[in-house]
């Protein structure tokens, strides 16, 4: 499954930048393709986007989130789409933020799309409308910091 991974730094503490990231029905905002995102409950999200001309729903899920540092997910229906968000401390208000993700094209548009580098595009542009979007509102517009590990949601 091809890997497609981006990094920018974004001016606003760690802690701003993951909170914002923890806003999955804000995706919208700042992700091009996605056209809309709806949390189920505090590990699954519903995605709907359009990839290539196509329309595409996924189910996926939270496998992984550690406040300020990493948020991680997997599909378990629909389109794959597998992949993690890394946050770092790059200065006292500034963070690296590197997007990975794991899809699997599917048919000959997505695989040409994917060989020519327009989805490794797609992430890097949805880190800069990211990148743009908290930096000019300089906090939040919330906050969740409960953890995930596994099956295991802790609440804060």
């Amino acid at each position: 499954m091809p890997r497609f991974e981006s990094g920018t730094d974004v001016n606003v503490p760690v802690g701003v930048a993951y909170d914002q990231w923890t806003q999955f029905e804000e995706f919208p905002r700042f992700m091009d393709n996605v056209e809309r995102v709806d949390q189920l409950d505090a590990k699954r999200l519903h995605w709907v986007a359009e990839i290539a001309g196509q329309r595409k729903e996924w189910t996926a899920e939270i496998t992984d989130q550690t406040p300020n540092t990493r948020i991680a997910w997997r599909s378990t229906s629909g389109n794959q789409n597998d992949g993690a968000v890394l946050f770092e401390p790059a200065g006292p208000d500034k963070t690296k933020v590197t997007l990975r993700i794991d899809a699997d094209p599917e048919g000959p548009v997505e695989t040409i799309g994917a060989n020519l580098g327009i989805l490794e595009a797609a992430v890097k542009s949805d880190l800069e409308h990211f990148k743009q979007f908290i930096e000019s509102r300089g906090t939040p517009t919330g906050a969740w910091q409960g953890e995930i590990h596994g099956e295991e949601v802790k609440t804060r």
